[in-house]
């Protein structure tokens, strides 16, 4: 983590206002808190403008000459093609509503964390160029030249934004800082000004189907692993079809579902719940990657990336798909799939084969949550779970900003938790649902070089778990985000250790009791199953809600 994020210096948050004036550009690209430039290969690859090597730290970024007629025009065209980019411009009165929701601003003291003060440094330049206030008035309206420091201090705070539109909830006129990021964003990659953390995993994707960059052979040999494994701790040989024309169900998974850890045991545990349903379903090697990094960089990429999906949808002739515990997968599908690849009229609406609940909600995007169909399996009495198996854990749930705040997914984890574990514990109310604290390396900003601005946005987080774990002994944070799963491990080894992570089908491939299966002595990741039996029901809560030692 570096000697900045060690145990024997830790981080410190200072909150005192510094005292040049917000509108001096002024960037101190210190190690630990900026991702490193895209590596040309991966944007000549996507066919991005200005590739080329270059370091945030060197005094000449190697612009084109033309640099600031080229962002002059794109956000011309932006403001022309996009409403609410206008809108959101325009709008804003500094009320700071927002200013302390942002869990960057939180851990880092630094006022242009603040996201009212970070969509200033791009409506300042608005107000210059593109208002007749600020071209007569100038500094007196809030305007700003466009110059070389301005354009480094966009790169240095738009890529301290995860994008989780926290403060949006706040906000009295709904401004959605999100998108300025996003356009703030795509202005930066007209210039090749890009963080390869981004680029390199859409690269990937575009050429093998996964941000890893995982042939289908290696797919194919990672699955056998998993048949291995599951026969090994349940006796049971499962089946899993790939690429198979017909099939009923298309089914898409982040990648680190298959080749991380603790994914991985997620992973098996959608595999022991599709052979105990006896699914009709297929993966593919193609579209073998739920995430869409295009969606951190542009509205053009993330249209390119979200393609494949439904492109071997069609391929495959299935009828619908069904997608994995993936987090901005589910807010590109549910709120861009239509305008970018859609309508997806090819497919059919959901409907549950085991069940025949029809999935209403998926009419336009024929794609399911995986929590949807599992927590209609459950009401619906097709499973049998054991929840003392998970007796090793006491468990709370962390809202994936996209999921939850992106797509409404609140209920469904948490029904699916108290059923399959008999401790589940909320963290404060403030710091959930659509009010939940972001694990600060989302939106591509996931790679150790930006290790402390990591540790730093994630900290709101790791406070909001420290408190369940002291008030209720919590060992287990879940939650349903492949990118939370590779991020919090570390946040919460540096804040509050002792604290593991899990994605929630990894619960149910522990507390589902399949048929023919030998008798289970560990859990998924190998550990040995806890002997003693666990407390009954509190009175007055039937079995069916599965509300055993429920605490808020």
């Amino acid at each position: 983590m570096g000697e900045e994020v060690s145990k024997e210096k830790p981080l410190t948050i200072d909150y005192t206002p510094p005292i040049k004036s917000w509108m001096e550009p002024t960037v101190e690209f210190r190690k630990g808190t900026y991702g490193y430039p895209a590596a040309p290969k991966h944007e000549k690859y996507l066919d991005l403008p200005n590739p080329g090597v270059w370091q945030p730290t060197d005094k000449d970024w190697k612009l084109p000459e033309n640099w600031k007629e080229i962002i002059l025009r794109g956000m011309k065209d932006r403001l022309d093609r996009y409403r609410s980019f206008r809108l959101f411009l325009d709008i804003c009165v500094r009320c700071g509503a927002c200013a302390d929701k942002c869990h960057f601003f939180i851990g880092s003291g630094d006022p242009k964390n603040m996201p009212v003060l970070r969509t200033e440094l791009l409506r300042s330049i608005y107000r210059r160029y593109f208002t007749f206030s600020g071209k007569v008035f100038g500094k007196l309206a809030g305007a700003r030249e466009l110059t070389e420091e301005v354009l480094k201090e966009w790169f240095y705070y738009f890529y301290q934004c995860t994008e989780c539109r926290r403060c949006s909830v706040f906000c009295p006129y709904g401004i959605d800082t999100c998108e300025m990021t996003m356009m703030a964003r795509e202005l930066l990659n007209l210039l090749g000004l890009n963080i390869n953390w981004i680029v390199e995993p859409a690269s990937n994707s575009y050429r093998t189907g996964n941000h890893l960059g995982i042939p289908p052979h290696a797919f194919k040999s990672t699955v056998d692993f998993a048949i291995d494994e599951i026969k090994e701790i349940t006796g049971i040989q499962v089946e899993v079809p790939i690429n198979r024309k017909g099939a009923e169900i298309l089914f898409i998974a982040p990648s680190a579902d298959y080749f991380a850890s603790p994914h991985w045991y997620t992973f098996l545990g959608y595999l022991l719940l599709f052979h105990e349903i006896g699914l009709d379903y297929t993966w593919s090697t193609y579209a073998s990657e739920g995430g869409n990094f295009g969606f951190f960089h542009s509205a053009d990429l993330a249209k390119r990336l979200n393609a494949k999906i439904y492109s071997e949808a069609k391929r495959l002739k299935v009828k619908w798909v069904l997608g994995g515990e993936c987090g901005h997968m589910w807010r590109v599908i549910h709120q861009f799939m239509d305008t970018f690849n859609g309508p997806a009229d090819f497919l059919e609406e959901p409907i549950s084969p085991v069940t025949g609940t029809h999935f209403d909600n998926a009419k336009s995007t024929k794609m399911v949550h995986i929590c949807e169909f599992t927590a209609d399996l459950i009401q619906s009495k097709k499973l049998n779970l054991d929840p003392s198996r998970n007796d090793k854990w006491k468990v709370t749930y962390h809202d994936s900003c996209n999921i939850s705040r992106g797509m409404g997914l609140l209920e469904e984890p948490r029904y699916i938790l108290r059923n399959v574990c008999n401790e589940f514990y909320e963290m404060p109310e403030n710091t959930i649902r659509e009010r939940t604290f972001c694990c600060g390396s989302g939106a591509g900003l996931g790679s150790d070089e930006n290790m402390e601005m990591r540790l730093r946005g994630g900290f709101p987080r790791a406070n909001a778990v420290k408190y369940v774990k002291e008030q209720y002994g919590v060992n287990l944070l879940t939650c349903i985000c492949a990118i939370d799963r590779a991020t919090l491990p570390p946040l919460l080894e540096y804040w509050v250790s002792g604290v593991e992570v899990a994605g929630v089908h990894e619960l149910v491939g522990n507390a589902l009791v399949l048929k023919g299966e030998k008798e289970r002595t560990t859990n998924l990741r190998g550990e040995p199953l806890n002997s003693f039996i666990s407390p009954s029901p509190p009175a007055g809560r039937g079995e069916g809600e599965g509300e055993r030692h429920d605490h808020v």
